[in-house]
C-alpha cells in the first residue's frame, strides 16, 4: 500500500508545481498503483462503481499512512472522519398478539441499545420513484430537497430494517461533523436478476448549507461553524449496471471561484446553476471555518 501514498503524493505536487514544465499532468502512475494495490479491483479497463472507489482509496490511504482507529491518526481521519450514535430497537413480530409484544418490549433483547461508531461518508437514501406517468406518456422524473434525505441523520427519524427473520428500527444522530463531508446519494438497488436506478433529482444549495439543523442542542454547541459549501459534484448519467453509464464530475476552481465540469480528458467551465440540474451521485462539502483557515495559511 505503501506505493498508493508515494503515487497520490507525486501526483499532487506534479499539480501544484508553479514551475512545471508542462501545462498537464497525467494521472497513468498514480491509476496503476491502484490497480495494483487494489489486486485489480479497480482497472483502466473495466469502470468501477465510484462509491466503491472512493471508499476504498480513504481506507487503503488511512492504512498506508499507519493510521489507527483513533480519530487524528492520519490526515484522512483529520480531514474526513466524523462521528455518530446509531440507535436500534428489534421490533416485535408481526404475527405476534398485542399481550405477546407487551411481553418481548421487557425483555433486554427489544431494548434499544445504542453504538458509536465514525463515518467516512453519509449514505442519503432517494424515496421510490413513481411509476404513474404524465400527459405525454412520459416519466416524470421526481425532485426531492437534500435537507429532505438529511433528516435521516437529525436523531429523531427512524427508519426500519428488514432481514429475513426480523426487523429493526434504527435512528441516527451525528456527534460530530468533519471538516470535509462527503455524502452519497443512494442510486442504486441489487435485485435478484438486474440493477435498479433511481433518478430521482436532488436539489441543493452550493453555498451556505448549515448542517448543524440536524445536529441536537449539545452537540451543535460543541462546533465552532456547521455552515459549508459544495467543492465537488460526481454524476452518474446512463444506465445502471456494470460497465454501463458514464461518471463526470463538477469541480469548484477555488483560485477563480468558478466551476468546470470534467469527464476523462474533457474540461468545460459551466454555470453554477448547472450543477444541480444532474443526478448527484457523491458530493463533498467544504467546512467554512476549514475553508478560511487553510486559505489564510
Amino acid at each position: 500500500m505503501v506505493v498508493l501514498v508515494q503515487r497520490f503524493g507525486e501526483l499532487i505536487r506534479k499539480m501544484w508545481n508553479s514551475r512545471k514544465f508542462k501545462a498537464h499532468v497525467s494521472p497513468h502512475e498514480m491509476l496503476q498503483a491502484v490497480v495494483l494495490c487494489s489486486k485489480k479491483k479497480f482497472q483502466f479497463t473495466k469502470q468501477g462503481d465510484a462509491v466503491d472507489l472512493i471508499c476504498w482509496f480513504l481506507n487503503a490511504m488511512h492504512e498506508s499512512l499507519n493510521g489507527t482507529k483513533q480519530p487524528g491518526s492520519s490526515i484522512i481521519y483529520k480531514t474526513f472522519r466524523g462521528a455518530m450514535n446509531i440507535y436500534s430497537r428489534k421490533l416485535p413480530p408481526v404475527e405476534a398478539t398485542p399481550e405477546e409484544k407487551a411481553e418481548l418490549l421487557k425483555t433486554d433483547e427489544y431494548k434499544e441499545t445504542v453504538v458509536k461508531t465514525p463515518y467516512l461518508f453519509l449514505t442519503c437514501d432517494l424515496p421510490a420513484t413513481p411509476l404513474f406517468r404524465d400527459d405525454k406518456s412520459e416519466s416524470i422524473i421526481p425532485q426531492i430537497p437534500l435537507f429532505t434525505l438529511l433528516q435521516k441523520f437529525n436523531s429523531i427519524s427512524e427508519k426500519e430494517h428488514k432481514t429475513y427473520k426480523d426487523s429493526t428500527l434504527k435512528r441516527y444522530e451525528i456527534l460530530q461533523l468533519p471538516p470535509y463531508l462527503i455524502l452519497n446519494m443512494k442510486r442504486f438497488n441489487n435485485n435478484t436478476f438486474f440493477v435498479e436506478k433511481n433518478t430521482t433529482i436532488v436539489n441543493f444549495p452550493i453555498k451556505n448549507f448549515d448542517f448543524g439543523e440536524l445536529l441536537t442542542e449539545p452537540v451543535r454547541k460543541r462546533h465552532k461553524c456547521t455552515v459549508y459549501d459544495l467543492i465537488a459534484n460526481v454524476i452518474h448519467d446512463g444506465e445502471p449496471g456494470t460497465g454501463k453509464g458514464t461518471y463526470r464530475v463538477f469541480v469548484l476552481h477555488k483560485g477563480t471561484s468558478k466551476w468546470f465540469e470534467m469527464q476523462d480528458l474533457h474540461v468545460t467551465e459551466v454555470l453554477p446553476q448547472m450543477i444541480t440540474l444532474s443526478e448527484s451521485y457523491i458530493q463533498i462539502w467544504e467546512r467554512q471555518d476549514y475553508s478560511a483557515s487553510t486559505s489564510n495559511s
